[in-house]
Order: structure tokens, then sequence, then C-alpha cells
């Protein structure tokens, strides 16, 4: 079975969604998905962030800090 990259991603995402993803409730949103950074960046330091359209970039800084580009 051939798959593309844009496929094998959607199921990498997929199964991390699924393993990553717990509901915690705060009081200014009672379920939000959280999502655990080591899980969403693996070795890398970037990731992309595809958003109505427009790729977005959140990075780990130098000092642990996230930062999110257009």
């Amino acid at each position: 079975m051939n798959t593309t990259k844009s496929q094998h991603d959607h199921d990498r995402a997929g199964s991390l969604q699924a393993s990553a993803v717990r509901a915690i409730e705060t009081p200014f949103a009672p379920k939000m998905p959280v999502f655990d950074s080591a899980q969403l960046f693996g070795p890398s330091s970037e990731i992309g962030i595809l958003h109505q359209g427009s790729l977005y970039r959140l990075k780990i800084t130098r000092q642990g800090k996230l930062i999110l580009n257009k």
C-alpha cells in the first residue's frame, strides 16, 4: 500500500492525538484539550501548525519557552 506524506502525517497526528490529549478543567475552559510538548515536538525544536490555510511555526527557544510565528 502506497501512502503519501500527508496521509502518513495525518495518521501519525491521529495516533498522537489519541495518546497525548487529555482534558483538564480550569476556571477559563471547563474541558480544554492538553498536549504534552515532548510528544508534539519529539526530537525537534520546531513544528508546523496549519490553521485555516496558513502555516504557523511553533518553536522551543533556548530558554525553553514557546514562540508562535506566522
